[in-house]
């Protein structure tokens, strides 16, 4: 009991451990330096890659040029092959310019032949209208060009007969519109701004002429009246509408 009591009483804790103290800002630099090296290092596989894929591209392009290159190609040892690859070549570069050629050829030709069959139809009716007298109208057309209100009109006259004198009158042209709902007739003038369209032929006479109209106004119909000098009534009226 005595020894009991002469021992030194102990105190029982836990192990501590002793660190240094570091401020947030050492955290924050570490941070910053972490991803940098991160950036850096992605940074540097990709150039790495980009430039692995340009030394792949710079030698197929080197290869290819070689094998299409028939004066580089002839310098090794393969001189016959490389000789049969650009006479290939050659042959495939004439026969594409020869059926462009082709194709512009039969393109030119196609046209060619609607003017042929166009002017075949019209001599056609030329000769049919032929056995009777007096002027007629073989084609009146309107149709409306690219330009935003502007109208081409084209006529073509005949005259039959067997031996017809000259024809010598006027032409009129009558325009109808329609404009914010409402319909109204003007007169076409011309160059020197008459309404009168002197006309003086003895088989054909073919006019084509423009006119211009605001945006807001739609053109629903022409009208032409044939006049033999000295007559007061037309001797031909006729009516088209605009081609769709």
């Amino acid at each position: 009991m005595f020894k009991f009591f002469q021992k030194k009483p102990q105190i029982l804790s836990q192990r501590v451990v002793v660190r240094p103290h570091r401020s947030w800002q050492f955290y924050l630099a570490v941070t910053a330096i972490v991803c940098s090296l991160l950036a850096a290092l992605s940074w540097g596989m990709y150039e790495a890659g980009r430039h692995s894929v340009d030394e792949l591209d710079d030698r197929i392009e080197e290869k290819t040029s070689y094998l299409f290159d028939p004066g580089g190609c002839r310098q090794t040892k393969k001189q016959k092959l490389c000789t049969q690859i650009g006479d290939l070549i050659q042959q495939v570069q004439i026969s594409n310019t020869a059926n462009q050629n082709l194709a512009e050829e039969v393109k030119s030709l196609a046209a060619e032949n609607d003017h042929l069959k166009e002017k075949l139809e019209f001599f056609h009716n030329l000769v049919a209208n032929n056995t009777k007298s007096g002027i007629s109208i073989y084609q009146f057309s309107l149709k409306e060009t690219q330009t935003p209100g502007q109208y081409r009109y084209a006529l073509t006259l005949i005259q039959g007969g067997e031996r017809p004198n000259d024809f010598k009158g006027n032409l009129r042209f009558k325009v109808k519109l329609l404009q914010k709902d409402q319909s109204k007739v003007i007169p076409l003038v011309n160059k020197n701004s008459k309404q009168d369209f002197p006309i003086n032929f003895k088989f054909i006479h073919r006019l084509e002429e423009h006119f211009q109209v605001s945006p807001d106004t739609s053109v629903e119909s022409i009208q032409v009246q044939i006049y033999k000098n000295g007559d007061k009534k037309p001797i031909v009226t006729e009516t088209v509408q605009p081609a769709s």
